[in-house]
C-alpha cells in the first residue's frame, strides 16, 4: 500500500469536522499578553485555533492568564527591553510549538506628562518600552518567524492627534507606526507582512498603571468619550478582532498599513 502524506492543516480540518478556525495550526507570540488588549487577543487567537505564547513582566498575572487561556497557551516572564529575556522568549516558543506564524508586538506603557514638567526618566521610560521594546522584539523574532508570517504592532491614535500631556507617548507611537513601514520593506521578500493596529481609548488597566487616580481616569474617560462619535471606549475584544484580521490570511494583501480602531475619533 503506497504511503499517503496528509498535510497537517488538512488533517486538522477533517478532525474538527470541517470547522477550522482562521488560525488553526498557527503559533502566535503576544507581548504584553497577560492583560488588556494582549490577553483578549490571546483568547481570540486560541478560539480561532492558534497556540499562543504570552510574554509579560509580572509572573503572577502571567500565571493567572495562562490558567484562563488553557492548554494551548504558555507564559514566559520577561521585559521587552532586555535582549536576554527576548532570546529566552523565542527559544521557549520554538521548543514548545516550533517556529512563529504570528507576532503581536503589543507591550507598551502609557505614561503622561506635560512637556514643561516631563523629566528625563519619563522620556526614557516611554521610549525604552514603546520604541526600543518593539524594535528589539521584532529584531529577536526574525530567525524564529516562518516565511509568510504576520507581524502586528500596537500603535495609537495619539500618533496623529495633538493631545496635551502626551508628547513623549505620542512620539513613541509615531515611531511604531514608522516601524510598520520600514520593517515591511525589509521582510516582505520572505512574505512576512508587517502592519500596525491603532486603537483609540480602550477600557483596560493601562490608565491606572500610568499613575492616574480613579477620579482622574473617570474625568479623562468622560472627556474622551464625548469626543468619540460612538460615545464610548472600545472593549479589548474589539481591538482583538481587528488584530485577528491582520494576523490571518484575511489580510493577505495588506502590508505596511495602519488599521485605525477608534470609534471614528480621528475619522469623523
Amino acid at each position: 500500500m503506497p504511503h499517503i502524506r496528509v498535510e497537517r492543516s488538512k488533517l486538522l480540518y477533517h478532525l474538527k469536522g470541517n470547522e477550522m478556525g482562521k488560525l488553526t495550526g498557527k503559533t502566535a507570540v503576544i507581548t504584553g499578553g497577560n492583560s488588556g488588549i494582549g490577553l483578549s487577543t490571546a483568547k481570540t487567537f486560541i478560539d480561532e485555533g492558534a497556540q499562543v505564547v504570552i510574554f509579560g513582566r509580572d509572573q503572577k498575572s502571567l500565571d493567572d492568564a495562562v490558567e484562563t487561556l488553557g492548554d494551548n497557551a504558555i507564559g514566559v516572564q520577561g521585559n521587552v527591553t532586555q535582549d536576554s529575556d527576548l532570546k529566552r522568549l523565542f527559544a521557549a516558543t520554538k521548543d514548545r510549538f516550533g517556529k512563529v506564524d504570528i507576532l503581536f508586538a503589543n507591550a507598551g506603557v502609557a505614561d503622561f506628562a506635560p512637556v514643561a514638567q516631563a523629566g528625563e526618566d519619563h522620556f526614557d521610560k516611554v521610549f525604552d518600552v514603546n520604541v526600543k521594546g518593539v524594535f528589539k522584539t521584532v529584531q529577536h523574532s526574525i530567525d524564529a518567524l516562518n516565511d509568510g508570517a504576520s507581524v502586528v504592532l500596537t500603535t495609537s491614535v495619539s500618533n496623529t492627534k495633538g493631545m496635551a500631556g502626551m508628547s513623549a507617548y505620542a512620539a513613541s507611537k509615531a515611531a511604531v507606526r514608522s516601524f510598520a513601514r520600514s520593517f515591511s520593506g525589509e521582510l516582505v521578500a520572505r512574505g512576512i507582512r508587517v502592519n500596525a493596529i491603532s486603537p483609540g481609548p480602550v477600557a483596560t488597566p493601562i490608565y491606572a498603571r500610568a499613575g492616574m487616580s480613579e477620579a482622574e481616569i473617570d474625568a479623562m474617560g468622560e472627556g474622551m468619550a464625548d469626543q468619540i462619535p460612538l460615545k464610548r471606549f472600545a472593549e479589548p475584544r474589539e481591538i482583538a478582532t481587528a488584530a485577528l484580521f491582520l494576523a490571518s490570511s484575511d489580510s493577505s494583501y495588506v502590508v505596511g498599513t495602519e488599521l485605525v480602531v477608534d470609534g471614528g475619533w480621528t475619522q469623523v
